[in-house]
């Protein structure tokens, strides 16, 4: 695909608009996101004590960023604690009596 070919879509962050490129199979996700770090940014812009958008945008980024390592660390966990549950599944398993031996 070629620059003046470039699929683009229209945003909003704090009021204001922006086009971004995107795949149009990429656009739906785009702007789900782009709906989520705005309303990120308005709860900072709503606070009252960051009024540069460059600092509300970071601060927004900052905190969806420890939003993410923190999902991270519980998927992470909670597939640890599947892997040791299907471990003691398969050790209780082979530890069973074969139903074939009451035949």
């Amino acid at each position: 695909m070629n620059d003046t070919k470039r699929h683009t879509t229209d945003i909003t962050l704090l009021e204001r608009p922006y086009t971004i490129a995107c795949a149009p199979q990429e656009q739906e996700g785009l702007e789900r996101a782009a709906r989520y770090l705005d309303q990120a940014m308005q709860g900072i812009h709503a606070q009252g004590k960051v009024v540069d958008r460059e600092k509300i945008a970071i601060m927004a980024a900052l905190n969806l960023a420890h939003e993410l390592l923190g999902l991270r660390d519980e998927k992470r966990a909670g597939e640890a604690s599947l892997s040791e549950l299907n471990t003691r599944l398969e050790q209780a398993l082979a530890k069973a009596p074969s139903r074939d031996s009451d035949v």
